[in-house]
Formats: structure tokens, C-alpha cells, sequence
């Protein structure tokens, strides 16, 4: 990785015969993949609010969402296609770099709508919490992660930034919604448990007593331990091959919001609190891209630090939201240790992300490593 790229600075256009995706072909992908993942969000909807009168595969949100994977589809087998002249095999040969892995995505997609198709067919339709954890739609969102996120690798394999850059942001948001939708039942843009009191009761023989409070207390935790995970994950990854980048975070925290409140038909206290949560992912940006251009990309401790504060910010703005909106109940302990931990837990995840040759390497030799290729070409 040159210095240009290093500093967010655009390296200038590839040659035709890179086995590169041009710029455009990254913006096609993205645009087909948001149809796809905005068929996506209609169908959390319709499984949330409608289907208890609606039955049977054929319904017009599985129609947006499966024109959108077929017109993906079609592109990307059209993008090796296109290279049969160089590559034989072009099906196996001819991907650009980024776009392997998409292709496999493809399988995997096709086998969980067909699946799908059978299951609604033939068991009928999953409500509650039964769509979660349906087969085949694990399979249609890992399917789908696979695929939209072909312009993520194709960036991140180019050395571009500029407006390729937000193509692979925008891919990373969609990444995170195609993750969202197997989590459903445990999202702390969702919960509203810091609202609900909770004080521990002795029994009357000593010891604590399980109260429903607890549970739902314990259920609340789970979803901002979670949904850290979720939001902080991309974030290092991108951070990992690129100096930071205004809308990072907030492209992701974004994408995964919209998708809640859409399937939720925006409630009130939550709404709220998942402006703030946006709010709070973006001065995380924002303070992130001043630490990159402070401290420099190869800084000590970088990538933990990006991911204690991400997460920190993020919900520290989300609570200051459901305290406007409904007020926190949560002793002082928990709203805190939540935050804290889940910025320990960004933290983590930061450090198992850093390359080991960053730490303990001369100043000389980590700038020598950041200017060398951090991996092979994207599959």
C-alpha cells in the first residue's frame, strides 16, 4: 500500500488489464445490491407486521427482493464474463479481484430462496422470533453479505479512495444489514430494557431472587453486547486497510438503524435514540479521522482505540436519547458498565485486528510495512 493510499489521497485510475472492477462497475453493484437489500427490509416488515394475513412465496416484497439478486447476479457473472477474451474459464478465472467471493455468494443465496420458496410453501410462513432462525433465510443472508459486499473487497484491493471509497462504504453498510437480519431478536436499537427499573431482591431466606426485571435486564445487555459486535466489526476491517474516513461508522450505524425502525414502522422512544446513536457514530468519525491525521496510521494502539471509541459514543449518545424520550431506569452501574464494556469489547476487537508486526517494530520498519501490500488481491 503506497503512501497516497495511506493518507486517503486517490491513486489514480487502473489499467484495463489489472483484473480490476472499474469505479463504475463497483457503482452498478452498489445500486443493484441496494435493491436487493432494500427487498430485504420490506420482507422483515412484511414477516413483522403484515403476514399474519398475507401466506405463500409469491408476494411482491420476495418480488424486489429476488429482481434485485438476479439483476446483481446478472451483472456480476457479466463482469467475468465480459474478461472471456483473456480468461478461458471465465467462469472460474475471469472474476475481478473482489468479486470471487460474491460469486460464491450466489450459491449460496440461490440455495436459501429456493429453500425458502419450499418452506413457505409447504410449513407456511415464520412470525415472531421463527424467521431468525429459519434455515433458509441463514442461508439468503449469508448469501447476500457474500454478494453485496463484492465492492467492499474491490476497494479495498484497488488502492483507491475518493469516490470508490464510498462505494466500499456503502457495500460495508449493506454487509451489516444482511448480518442484522439473523439478529433481529437481539438489538439494543430495539430494546427499550434501559428504561424498564431493576433493583435486586433478597429472597427471604438470603440470596438473590430472578424477577422478570432481571431478565429483561440481562436480554438488554445481551442486545448492546451484540450489536457492538455488529456495528464495530466493519468498521475495524475498513480501518485495518484505510486511513479513517468521514461517514465510516455512521454509513454502517445508518444502515442497520434504518433497517429497525423500516421493519418497526418507527416508534417513538427509539427513534429517538437511534438519531442520537447516528449523532454519536458520527463524532466517533470524526474524532477517528483527526487521530489518523494526528497520530498517522501506523500509531501505537490505533485500531483499539478506534474501537473503544466507536462503540462508546455510540451508545452513550443512543441512552442520552431514551433518557429524552422515556428516561433510563437502569442503576447507575448498569448504563455505565454497559457502555464501558462494550468499549472494552470494541477495544478487543481492535487489538485481535492489528497486525502484529505494528507492535514492538522500530517507527522505520512498521512505516516499511505499511507502505508493502497488506494482503493478496481480494478473492
Amino acid at each position: 500500500m503506497d503512501r497516497s493510499t495511506v493518507l486517503g489521497r486517490d491513486s489514480g485510475p487502473l489499467s484495463a488489464g489489472s483484473g480490476m472492477a472499474s469505479q463504475r462497475d463497483d457503482w452498478v453493484t452498489v445500486l443493484l445490491g441496494g435493491v436487493m437489500t432494500i427487498g430485504v427490509t420490506l420482507d422483515g416488515w412484511a414477516h413483522k407486521n403484515v403476514i399474519e394475513t398475507l401466506e405463500g412465496f409469491f408476494t411482491w416484497w420476495h418480488a424486489v427482493l429476488y429482481t434485485g439478486f438476479l439483476a446483481t447476479v446478472a451483472w456480476t457473472f457479466l463482469l467475468a464474463y465480459r474478461r472471456r477474451d483473456r480468461h478461458p474459464r471465465w467462469w472460474w478465472d475471469g472474476w475481478p479481484n473482489g468479486y470471487r467471493v460474491g460469486a460464491l455468494g450466489v450459491l449460496v443465496f440461490g440455495a436459501g430462496g429456493v429453500g425458502d420458496m419450499l418452506w413457505h410453501e409447504i410449513l407456511g410462513i415464520e412470525i415472531g422470533l421463527l424467521p431468525s432462525f429459519s434455515p433458509s433465510h441463514t442461508l439468503v443472508s449469508i448469501g447476500g453479505l457474500l454478494l453485496v459486499t463484492s465492492p467492499l473487497r474491490s476497494w479495498w484491493a484497488s488502492g483507491e479512495n475518493g469516490w470508490r471509497a464510498v462505494t466500499g462504504i456503502v457495500s460495508a453498510a449493506m454487509s451489516a444489514i444482511a448480518a442484522t437480519v439473523l439478529l433481529t431478536y437481539v438489538s439494543a436499537f430495539m430494546t427499550g430494557a434501559p428504561t424498564v427499573a431493576y433493583a435486586p431482591q433478597l429472597g427471604d431466606y438470603g440470596g438473590i431472587v430472578d424477577t422478570p426485571d432481571e431478565y429483561v435486564a440481562v436480554q438488554g445487555v445481551t442486545a448492546y453486547f451484540i450489536t457492538t459486535l455488529l456495528l464495530t466489526i466493519p468498521l475495524i476491517l475498513m480501518l485495518r486497510r484505510r486511513a479513517a474516513l468521514p461517514g465510516m461508522g455512521t454509513a454502517v450505524t445508518t444502515g442497520v438503524i434504518v433497517y429497525f425502525l423500516a421493519i418497526n414502522q418507527l416508534p417513538d422512544v427509539h427513534t429517538l435514540a437511534a438519531v442520537l446513536a447516528i449523532a454519536g457514530a458520527a463524532a466517533a468519525d470524526g474524532l477517528l479521522v483527526l487521530l489518523d491525521r494526528r497520530r498517522g496510521t501506523t500509531a501505537l494502539l490505533r485500531l483499539p482505540l478506534a474501537g473503544a471509541l466507536f462503540p462508546a459514543l455510540v451508545w452513550s449518545f443512543q441512552m442520552l436519547g431514551l433518557h429524552l424520550a422515556e428516561g433510563i431506569r437502569w442503576p447507575a452501574e448498569m448504563w455505565t458498565g454497559t457502555v464501558v464494556f462494550t468499549a472494552c469489547l470494541g477495544a478487543l476487537l481492535g487489538g485481535l485486528a492489528t497486525r502484529p508486526a505494528e507492535y514492538g517494530a522500530p517507527a522505520a520498519g512498521r512505516a516499511a510495512a505499511d507502505r508493502a501490500p497488506s494482503s493478496a488481491p481480494a478473492a
